[in-house]
């Protein structure tokens, strides 16, 4: 591994991996991308101006062979402790921003818990929370 990130390209890396891991980015998710990006406090001191770039990079590697597995340790290993718990939220609601969780989104959360080492409680919970802000009737 020849490249560290900050914690707020780990944090970029896991919402476009989240949406990208299926193929297809939709509008929605990257509507709920930038809306993280402006809104969240963990990106108060972020300039978005890098959010395109950092975007780009994380496709080109995921496009490389083993990227998907690159990724997950540059997220994992660049991310301050205090803030796995957030990534998972994060990716989470890109994952939820269109409403249709595919079974790659899925699959990709579970490596992306484990790489980050959430345990099962945390996670249930992170995951029951974003199930209800996202709930239509």
């Amino acid at each position: 591994m020849t490249k560290s990130l900050d914690h707020h390209d780990a944090l970029i890396y896991t919402m476009v991996t989240t949406s990208a891991v299926d193929r297809t980015m939709s509008g929605a998710e990257l509507a709920r991308i930038g809306e993280i990006v402006s809104n969240l406090p963990v990106f108060a001191d972020y300039n978005d101006d890098g959010l395109v770039a950092a975007s780009q990079a994380c496709g080109e590697l995921l496009g490389s062979e083993s990227g998907l597995d690159i990724v997950l340790e540059l997220i994992r290993s660049s991310l301050p402790f205090e803030l796995r718990e957030t990534a998972y939220a994060i990716a989470l609601e890109v994952a939820a921003a269109d409403l249709d969780v595919r079974p790659e989104e899925t699959r990709f959360l579970e490596l992306l818990s484990e790489a980050l080492e959430i345990d099962m409680l945390t996670k249930s919970a992170i995951e029951r929370g974003i199930r209800a802000r996202n709930k239509i009737i």
